[in-house]
Parts: structure tokens; C-alpha cells; sequence
């Protein structure tokens, strides 16, 4: 989606991503470096960076997402934030995760199971999902969206600059 994002230039489709992927992404890359710097995790997700048993080429390629949360601050510094985002990502939320929920359960993609891609265990599967559904947009996508709105009205505006063969 960031690349559709990049080529369309869409305000929208980097604000949909970024309300959905800035918290995890942050998270993640705070996991990495805090790794590297304390020999410990900080949050946890990113074990497999330091297991030898993962390819290293895949390893390396998992380091996309330290870049992600900059690109994605970046995109909607240059096009602006589109307040429409965070409704497109909790949409998403809805059909994807449930969809994740019921195929290829063994996996718990997107934590449609449990958190941390353990399977919970505290209530039924159907009420979890059906909280996911609720909680994760109102504690993580809104929030967000308030947080990125407001940065973006800070931002000085940007001005297109028109070619001298177009002025």
C-alpha cells in the first residue's frame, strides 16, 4: 500500500497507513535498536533479527521496517494528512482480521487470536476477535489519527513549486 501510496502521491492511502502501521512500526523499530543496544528486548517481535537459524537475507530484508514509520511521516509531511485515514484502516481492520481469524488459524496473523501470536485462552475466540474489532481501533487507530492530525496542522504548508515554462 505505501508503494500504491508513493506512486499515486495519495494523501489518503499514506494516512490510511499511517494511522494503522506508525504505533507498530515505532514499536518495532524501538524493539531492534533497543536490542542492539541492551542485549535485551524492550517489547518483543523482533527475536527472529537475532536468531542464526533465519536466513540472514531475510533478516536484512526485515529491516524495512525501521524505515516504514519515517516514510510514513515523511508521506503525509509532503502530501498531508487525509482525515479519512484512519476510517479506511478500521475498515480494513474489519474485513482482513476476521478473515486472518478463520484461515490458517495456526498462524494468528494480525493477532487475530491472541496477542504476541499466542493463542488466548481468557474467552472465546469469537469474543476476542469481536473486543480486536472494537479495542484496536478506539486505543491505537484513533488515537493515532488525533496525534497525526494535529501534527500535520503544525506543519508549515506546503507550496507547490510551478516550473518557469508553466508560470
Amino acid at each position: 500500500m505505501i508503494a500504491i501510496g508513493l506512486w499515486l502521491e495519495s494523501s489518503l492511502i499514506f494516512s490510511w497507513q499511517a494511522t494503522g502501521l506508525l504505533l507498530f512500526q515505532t514499536l518495532y523499530s524501538i524493539d531492534l535498536i533497543g536490542t542492539l543496544i541492551t542485549g535485551g528486548h524492550l517489547i518483543g517481535g523482533t527475536e527472529y533479527m537475532f536468531d542464526p537459524h533465519v536466513p540472514l537475507w531475510v533478516r536484512l530484508v526485515s529491516l524495512f521496517h525501521v524505515i516504514v514509520p519515517l516514510l510514513l511521516l515523511w508521506g503525509v509531511w509532503r502530501l498531508g494528512y487525509d482525515r479519512r485515514g484512519w476510517k479506511y484502516q478500521t475498515a480494513l481492520t474489519w474485513i482482513v482480521v476476521p478473515i486472518n481469524y478463520f484461515w490458517r488459524p495456526q498462524f494468528n496473523v494480525n493477532w487475530a487470536r491472541g496477542l504476541f501470536f499466542t493463542q488466548q485462552r481468557l474467552v472465546p475466540g469469537p469474543v476476542y476477535l469481536l473486543a480486536y474489532l472494537i479495542i484496536v481501533p478506539m486505543a491505537v487507530y484513533w488515537p493515532t489519527h488525533l496525534i497525526l492530525q494535529r501534527w500535520a496542522n503544525h506543519l508549515p504548508q506546503r507550496h507547490e513549486v510551478v516550473p518557469p515554462s508553466q508560470a
